[in-house]
């Protein structure tokens, strides 16, 4: 890919909507979504947006973009996590909704979350494949539900 500010974006909207925890790992990613750039160029990418690895609670380890990076425009990521598999449930208990996701899943949707919907949500609290979400005074289940795109099968 010949646009560096596009090759940027779509690192930061990979990294904030999924788990990474290698440069292989994310070579692949880009490669699927059409973008081939080198090992070499891939590491000044990183470095130019201050990508840092995290361990996850399991031992592995995950690309986190710095918290002052402001996210893009959404991009319904949200969703495709949903869509995919990422998000495996969601539970209320009176307006606390508890997300359950894959393993190693759940910090980066709640840094998703906490980044996308802050209309919606006072704060998130993750573990390895749980969420906590904290909605705002007012907003109500089927806010939480839209925002994560998820309809009741009642």
């Amino acid at each position: 890919m010949k646009n560096k500010r596009n090759r940027l974006q779509i690192i930061s909207e990979i990294l904030r909507s999924s788990v990474v925890g290698s440069q292989e790992e994310l070579l692949k990613v880009l490669s699927d979504r059409q973008c081939e750039v080198t090992q070499a160029t891939l590491s000044r990418d990183l470095k130019l947006l201050k990508v840092a690895k995290t361990p996850l609670s399991n031992g592995a380890y995950k690309y986190v973009l710095p918290s002052y990076n402001k996210p893009l425009p959404n991009t319904g990521s949200l969703n495709n996590l949903v869509a995919h598999g990422a998000v495996l449930s969601l539970e209320f208990s009176g307006q606390l909704a508890v997300v359950k996701t894959k393993p190693g899943y759940a910090s980066a949707i709640a840094w998703d979350i906490d980044n996308k919907a802050n209309e919606q949500v006072l704060g998130t609290i993750a573990g390895d494949d749980t969420i906590l979400v904290i909605p705002k005074e007012g907003v109500s289940r089927e806010d939480i539900l839209d925002m994560m795109n998820i309809t009741f099968s009642e």
